[in-house]
């Protein structure tokens, strides 16, 4: 199912929040076909997909109570160009936190993924913008049990206490993946690897572990692999070892409905 199919699936539905108030999805304007291709020449290849181009002339976007307005049109604005030199932020969570979609060096439009600086992690949110939008109509419904709101209140502390996601440069280099072996090889001796190729949602890696400084992180040119410096300073090895604070005062967006 196209990510177009998705949304006019659910655009008529009704959702209720905890408060009791009851509200649907507003789309937006749709783009028209010279700002459709505005926006393929910020992206990769200048290209964007078929599919893509008649979601974006239906609509560039919606609201949906809870979350900031989800845009399909908001090219690289995530900060986090070293780690995902091509994007589209989709949504902020009203915390400081966002989803965006990953687009290849082809121009394709990938997995939509996380990006948390408390905890300071990204990870998997869904393997493709469809799925991202079922995702919502399923938070809307059952916010309680949604694939959204159980994955990321349970996920995030997970991966970056317990499953770091992070590869040995050692290990990397002597793997049998020549695709990894290649990456590793040529990454300084003080880096970390970080390999979600083939990986489901739910996995991810915690980038703030060594540090809120990312300008040195390396992407792979094709794959979802990632390299990062593991230069870090005691007081990072701390919070690595404890987690970081969850901020105070703060409803947790998953907890808008319940």
């Amino acid at each position: 199912m196209t990510a177009l199919e998705q949304l006019k699936l659910i655009k008529d539905e009704r959702y209720v929040t905890g408060d009791g108030e009851e509200f649907g999805i507003i789309l937006k304007e749709g783009l028209s076909d010279y700002q459709i291709d505005q926006l393929a020449a910020q992206l990769p290849a200048a290209q964007i997909p078929r599919d893509i181009r008649e979601l974006l002339r239906f609509t560039s976007g919606f609201s949906f109570a809870g979350l900031d307005e989800i845009s399909f049109d908001r090219v690289n604005q995530s900060g986090f160009e070293n780690v995902f030199p091509a994007s589209l932020q989709l949504a902020g969570d009203g915390a400081g936190n966002f989803w965006i979609v990953d687009v290849s060096p082809i121009g394709e439009w990938g997995p939509v993924f996380f990006v948390c600086h408390d905890p300071a992690v990204v990870i998997k949110q869904s393997e493709d913008l469809a799925e991202y939008l079922q995702q919502l109509d399923e938070l809307g419904k059952k916010p309680d049990q949604s694939t959204l709101s159980l994955f990321l209140e349970r996920t995030m502390m997970r991966v970056y206490n317990q499953d770091d996601g992070f590869v040995d440069l050692a290990s990397a280099r002597s793997s049998d993946d020549l695709v990894l072996q290649e990456f590793a090889t040529g990454l300084p001796d003080h880096f970390v690897i970080a390999d979600l190729r083939d990986q489901p949602i739910q996995t991810g890696f915690a980038w703030g572990k060594y540090g809120p400084d990312i300008d040195k992180a390396v992407r792979h040119e094709k794959q979802l692999i990632w390299g990062f410096e593991t230069k870090r300073k005691k007081a990072m090895r701390a919070a690595a070892k404890n987690g970081l604070p969850t901020a105070k005062g703060t409803r947790p967006w998953w907890k808008f409905w319940g």
